[in-house]
């Protein structure tokens, strides 16, 4: 479903069948850049996760394409559970989109401009229940996308131990790397950094707060 502005999202989300007012993920991180091990962890973690999900009806919602982060919840999809990619339509040029996703294609040229959006999205999908954004592995565009989460006052979840972004914004949080950016994300009173062992319970934690 193509939009071009915020107001036609909920009507777009109800032709696709997506029902709004659920608790849900932002699900945000690495994509094409990602190591082989740390692919590995992610899919056993989303394992994990994915009952969770399905017990409270969640939603994902993520960039779409069929790489990283998003492949991999991907494989995980089952009822009860719906993906929800966005993506910026002229940023993705060969890249496939993500077959067990609903997509929303919005305008964009780079890959980011679709940033705004998946918070937007969450926003409408959510409505009064709880919404979390989780942050996994990821490339320079994540950062971006940690931003508009603590910008929008949406509790921030960084897995340490899974590479990349999360690894450094995890380092800062310890005040082992100098990097202002990382610094600031780690520092917002909406951030928690978790490891893999905690990460399920927190998550879990997170969609049964009040919205």
């Amino acid at each position: 479903m193509r939009v071009t502005a915020v107001g036609e999202l909920p009507g777009a989300l109800d032709r696709l069948g997506v029902s709004r007012g659920r608790p849900v993920i932002v699900l945000v991180g690495g994509a094409g850049g990602m190591s082989a091990r740390h692919l590995d962890l992610v899919r056993d973690l989303f394992g994990d996760l994915m009952p969770a999900l399905v017990r409270r009806g969640a939603a994902v919602v993520d960039g779409g394409t069929d790489t990283g982060v998003m492949q991999s919840i991907g494989e995980f999809s089952c009822d009860g559970v719906t993906l929800v990619g966005v993506a910026a339509e002229g940023s993705l040029g060969d890249t496939p989109l993500e077959p067990h996703h609903v997509h929303v294609l919005v305008p964009g040229e780079s890959w980011g401009d679709e940033s705004p959006w998946i918070a937007e999205v969450a926003s409408v999908l959510a409505g009064p229940n709880a919404a979390v954004t989780l942050l996994v592995n990821g490339g320079d565009v994540t950062y971006v996308d940690a931003e508009q989460s603590i910008a929008r006052r949406r509790p921030l979840i960084v897995l340490a131990g899974t590479g990349r972004t999360a690894d450094v914004i995890a380092s800062a949080a310890a005040g082992v790397v100098d990097d202002p950016r990382a610094a600031a994300i780690a520092a917002a009173d909406l951030t928690q950094v978790v490891s893999v062992e905690d990460f399920v319970a927190v998550v879990a934690a997170e969609l049964d707060r009040p919205g």
